[in-house]
């Protein structure tokens, strides 16, 4: 394993769109940055807590139980809607603002489980940064410090995207437009799973 391009595939995979970083730019357009810092830690200390996890253990019984993963997919399908229906319908007035809040720490941190991007960069990263070393463990424990490190920046960088789009769209109307396209980047983020999902279920509803 090569330190660069485990960094490398780290900025490739956090820092393009998803749902973390869609969520990360609504939370960052309508609340603003130092607001968004709860979401911005649950992210990145949710998913390489998901990265350990995964390598040291819980891989292992998703091989001997995979159905675990297709409940919950669903679970995740449902909350990132949630998401999406709380993105789209956000406040876009100052005072809504100030009353209103965007995901905490806890929240983005147990959505790193039910995330259908983050399981598909942790078997992707497991795959290809591990097995080079003699000790597994210490592998997924640098993989995982990696991500905690060099993610942070690239959650940060799509919340003071959304923070710059906030500035400039200075109108209600705008704002929620804004909020509109997001939300519907979420939903259009969710059809691959989403078509997992009924693959899964159609066979169970005969």
């Amino acid at each position: 394993m090569t330190l660069l391009s485990l960094i490398l595939f780290v900025f490739a995979t956090a820092g393009t769109p998803g749902p973390n970083n869609t969520i990360a730019m609504a939370s960052g357009a309508t609340f603003g940055l130092r607001r968004s810092w709860r979401l911005i830690a649950g992210v990145n200390v949710g998913f390489p807590t998901m990265i350990v996890l995964v390598g040291v253990g819980l891989g292992q019984v998703l091989e001997r139980w995979p159905v675990i993963l297709d409940v919950l997919r669903p679970i995740g399908i449902l909350y990132l809607l949630y998401l999406a229906w709380r993105i789209a319908t956000g406040p876009t007035d100052l005072a809504a603002q100030r009353r209103g809040s965007p995901p905490g720490f806890v929240q983005m941190f147990l959505f790193q489980f039910v995330n259908p991007k983050a399981w598909t960069m942790v078997v992707g990263v497991l795959a290809a940064y591990t097995g080079f070393w003699e000790s597994f463990v210490a592998e997924v424990l640098v993989i995982a410090l990696v991500y905690a490190v060099f993610g942070t920046p690239c959650t940060t960088a799509w919340a003071l995207l959304g923070v710059g789009v906030g500035r400039v769209l200075s109108q209600p109307a705008h704002l929620r437009v804004f909020n509109l396209v997001m939300a519907g980047l979420l939903v259009v983020s969710l059809i691959p799973a989403i078509m997992q999902t009924v693959d899964w279920a159609l066979p169970l509803l005969r």
